[in-house]
C-alpha cells in the first residue's frame, strides 16, 4: 500500500483542485479551469497501472472517488448568491453525475489499458484515456445537465441546473443548441488534447519509476 501513496495523494490533489477550479470560468463560461486539471486523473491512473498493476490503480481510483464524494458533500452545503437567489455550490445532479462518471470512466480506463498494455508504450495510455474520457464526458453531462433525464429528478433538483437547458450559439459560434451540449463538447475537446500531451509525462515518469523499482 505504501508504494502507491504518491498516486493516492496525486489523485486526491487533482480531485480537490478540480472541484475548486471548476468555479472559475473561461471563454464566456464555455470552459472552467477545472477542465484542464481533471483529465490529469487519467494520467495518474495510467501511471499506477503501468508501474504497479491494475489492482493498485483501482485502489488509487477508489481513494479519488471517496475524496470526490467528500468534496461534493462539502460543496452541497456551501450556498452562493447570484441573480437575486441562493444556490448550492455543488447541485445534487452535478454531484451524482461527477461521482458516477469518475468511477465508471476510471475503471474503464484500467480495463482498456490492460487489454492493450503489451503493445507499443503509447497505445495503452492513449487509447484507454481517449475512450474513458469520452465516456466520462457523456455520463457526467447527461446526468448533471441533460433535460432528457430531468424527469428522473424533482423540480427542485432540476431548478438548480435548468440554466443549462437554454439554447445558445453552439460553442459560442454556430447555430443554437442547449448550453450544456456546448459545455460538454468543449470539455471533451480539452480532455482529448490533454490525453495527447500527457503521453510525454507518462513516458518520463513511468521510465523513472520503473528504473527506481529495479535498483
Amino acid at each position: 500500500m505504501t508504494r502507491i501513496l504518491p498516486g493516492v495523494f496525486a489523485m486526491a490533489a487533482i480531485v480537490v483542485a478540480s472541484n475548486i477550479l471548476v468555479q472559475f470560468l473561461l471563454l464566456d463560461g464555455l470552459l472552467t479551469w477545472g477542465a484542464f486539471s481533471y483529465p490529469l486523473a487519467f494520467l495518474v491512473t495510467d501511471i499506477m497501472n503501468r508501474v504497479y498493476g491494475a489492482a493498485s490503480a483501482r485502489r488509487v481510483i477508489l481513494a479519488g472517488f471517496v475524496v470526490g464524494i467528500l468534496c461534493s458533500l462539502i460543496g452541497s452545503q456551501i450556498m452562493l448568491q447570484g441573480d437575486g437567489f441562493e444556490y448550492a455550490a455543488v447541485p445534487f445532479r452535478v454531484a451524482i453525475g461527477s461521482a458516477t462518471a469518475f468511477l465508471v470512466a476510471q475503471l474503464l480506463d484500467v480495463a482498456v489499458f490492460n487489454r492493450l498494455r503489451d503493445g507499443s508504450w503509447w497505445r495503452a495510455p492513449l487509447v484507454s484515456t481517449l475512450i474513458s474520457s469520452t465516456v466520462d464526458t457523456v455520463i457526467f453531462f447527461s446526468i448533471a445537465f441533460s433535460a432528457t433525464l430531468g424527469g428522473y429528478f424533482s423540480d427542485a433538483v432540476n431548478g438548480e441546473i435548468n440554466w443549462a437547458w437554454g439554447d445558445v450559439p453552439f460553442l459560442n459560434s454556430f447555430g443554437d443548441a442547449p448550453l450544456w451540449v456546448s459545455l460538454a463538447v468543449a470539455d471533451w475537446g480539452v480532455k482529448l488534447a490533454i490525453a495527447l500531451l500527457a503521453l510525454v509525462p507518462f513516458r518520463i515518469m513511468v521510465g523513472r519509476m520503473l528504473q527506481k523499482s529495479a535498483e
